[in-house]
């Protein structure tokens, strides 16, 4: 009675649409930040001039770092840092 039915918003789009960002390897490095307590993993991008680090993904198994590494072209070992 209070509830209207939303309709889907054909403006927005879906979450299947978003396109993955391109990396600068030149400014870029692949890093995974680990943490010392209790081992989370996150997998991102750090500015070679800076170190700052960009968040992309949470890693919890080797499929999720597999995933990170197919979406950005990334062969090899990655950094880990703590």
């Amino acid at each position: 009675m209070f509830h209207r039915n939303k309709k889907p918003n054909e403006n927005k789009p879906d979450a299947s649409q978003h396109a993955i960002p391109k990396y600068d390897s030149d400014r870029l490095s692949p890093a995974i930040r680990s943490s010392i307590c209790t081992g989370e993993q996150v997998a991102g991008f750090r500015n070679r001039e800076t170190r700052a680090f960009t968040e992309i993904m949470l890693i919890r198994s080797e499929k999720d770092l597999q995933s990170f590494k197919s979406k950005y072209g990334i062969t090899g070992d990655i950094e880990v840092f703590y």
